[in-house]
């Protein structure tokens, strides 16, 4: 059967420990008789995770080994997210069916509608937001508390940038986000020790 990407992650094991980062491509210059700062922003945002693994046996390493190898290093793409945020600090929740409020292809405010209305923190910063599927899926940050008004609309201020076009009353996903990942490097390496215990880890970014 053919390898389709993206690929789901395993989770037969769960992760042992995890750090998720948030990359911006900044640039400072300084004068070096003033001391005196220019800076530059420009728009290249992403997601970098590094994942450790716990140590196992390898009837459970080798399914993460062959998911690994089964990614051919930087050729494939797979589904990751924030393993612990799995539903938001607010009160939003996927079953109110939250939608976009009207069209957007850029910038950093996605105006939402369709909430619960008058809902004080119905997201709060640092909860996650995920909006289209399959390779049109990017993984949002929440980066200040949102409350919705009488109609169940809001708007919310979130990291990264909006890359791609999100159409009008298409779905937003509140819980389990995730976003597309590819592998950090073109290696697939794993340990093994003298108690036939198997040590994986691995870095990856965003597709972008």
């Amino acid at each position: 059967m053919a390898i389709n990407y993206p690929l789901t992650i395993p989770n037969h094991t769960g992760v042992a420990s995890y750090e998720l980062r948030a990359v911006n491509a900044v640039s400072r210059s300084m004068s070096p008789f003033t001391f005196s700062s220019t800076v530059y922003e420009y728009a290249g945002k992403r997601w970098e995770l590094d994942v450790s693994l716990p140590p196992m046996k390898r009837a459970d390493a080798e399914i993460w080994v062959a998911w690994l190898i089964s990614l051919k290093g930087q050729r494939g793409t797979f589904y990751a997210g924030d393993f612990q945020a799995v539903t938001p600090l607010g009160s939003g929740r996927d079953a109110d069916t939250v939608l976009i409020d009207g069209a957007v292809s850029s910038g950093t405010a996605i105006a939402i509608d369709s909430a619960p209305v008058n809902q004080n923190n119905y997201l709060k910063a640092g909860d996650y937001m995920q909006t289209g599927t399959g390779t049109a899926r990017q993984l949002f940050k929440v980066l200040e508390n949102v409350s919705t008004d009488g109609t169940g609309s809001a708007s919310v201020e979130v990291w990264p940038n909006i890359r791609t076009s999100i159409a009008n009353n298409a779905a937003v996903t509140l819980q389990n986000t995730k976003g597309i990942f590819r592998l950090a490097s073109n290696e697939t390496t794993f340990s093994v020790g003298s108690l036939a215990q198997y040590g994986l880890s691995f870095g990856a970014m965003e597709a972008i």
